[in-house]
């Protein structure tokens, strides 16, 4: 049965008799400002990836005559008393058998909204600020990412993809990577290097996992930007070939076409795409490890495994995670990619 407080702002972490690996969900009813822990049946998934997507938590509850929210309630969860979700609710689906699956996300599923930005003269964390306080959305901490960006134009694009090509441009003049996510309701921007958690997953802790090696997709060892040149009525071309690996793997090439407006040297911009592309992509999927919460799509931990044609034992970037909880058991799913898997 569920069970509900009015009128005052509910506490996670201090509701249950114990606190031995307890999970626990809130669900505020924001016209009523009634406060509800219902029953949930089978725990919760809450899942995250590094770039592109929302926090997203999938939970299943008991519909009893006291339970009573809606679409854009809010949603807090807590496990062995850490808060790790809080966002709001956008689809419940009803079955014959009394139960509500509910799906919520966070608030990084505004940034699905589109809208257009242009600017000059301002750092990624600035510009994203600006974003995030036009369409009401909280900030944490943002990093200063010490570049400014001498000019942006955004015409109709997710906010999503403006805020990533920010980060997709500072990466190209910094050499350093970002992670943008939702900290507990808080809009967060992190140096990559300081996502890194002392944790080891080994075979010992993961019960399973996949490996595949390809340049099927996303592999190229040519890179082509061109403009045509209306002043010269030429095609303008900047090249970057790595002759070794087009002898192992043949000819994969990426053509892009630049804006000259661009404050850019598109000669380095080739070069920082053929660093990005030229590798052999590299899936590794980890199944039922140990859960850890501090874990989430951009966080780095180290893997000793065994894959086949590589013995890993280094430090790799989580692309994506699964995390299931129920009371008293945790497990997470793990998807690394990319050359952050090498031998």
């Amino acid at each position: 049965m569920s069970e509900f407080v009015s009128g005052k702002k509910a506490s996670l972490g201090a509701a249950t008799p114990t606190n031995e690996k307890q999970l626990q969900l809130i669900i505020h009813n924001k016209e009523t400002d009634k406060y509800y822990w219902p029953a949930v049946l089978d725990g919760v998934v809450w899942e995250t990836c590094w770039k592109g997507q929302p926090g997203k938590l999938t939970f299943k509850v008991v519909k009893d005559a006291m339970i009573d929210f809606h679409e854009g309630d809010v949603v807090q969860a807590n496990y062995d008393g850490m808060n790790f979700f809080y966002g709001y609710i956008f689809a419940k689906k009803y079955s014959k058998d009394g139960t509500i699956d509910v799906t919520a996300y966070d608030q990084m599923r505004y940034l699905k909204n589109k809208d257009t930005y242009n600017f000059v003269n301002l750092t990624a964390g600035e510009e994203i600020r600006r974003i995030a306080e036009n369409f009401q959305l909280q900030v944490g901490e943002l990093a200063d990412t010490g570049y400014t960006i001498p000019k942006f134009r955004g015409a109709n694009k997710t906010l999503m993809d403006i805020m990533q090509t920010l980060l997709d441009m500072t990466t190209q003049n910094t050499g350093r990577l970002y992670v943008l996510y939702d900290d507990f309701g808080k809009l967060t921007m992190k140096d990559l290097e300081d996502m890194k958690l002392d944790l080891l997953i080994d075979a010992e802790t993961a019960e399973d996992f996949a490996y595949e090696s390809s340049i099927d997709k996303d592999t190229y060892n040519r890179i082509k930007l061109y403009y045509d040149n209306k002043k010269t009525g030429k095609r303008d071309v900047w090249m970057a070939v790595n002759s070794a690996d087009i002898k192992r793997w043949g000819v994969l090439q990426l053509t892009e076409s630049v804006n000259p407006e661009e404050p850019m040297n598109f000669g380095q911009l080739a070069d920082s795409k053929l660093k990005m592309y030229d590798r052999v992509k590299r899936t590794l999927t980890i199944k039922n490890a140990f859960g850890d919460l501090r874990v989430r799509g951009g966080s780095i931990l180290y893997i000793n495994l065994n894959l086949g044609d590589v013995a890993l034992t280094k430090r790799v970037i989580v692309e994506a995670v699964k995390h299931t909880l129920t009371q008293g058991h945790h497990t997470m799913d793990l998807t690394v990619k990319g050359d952050v898997i090498t031998g």
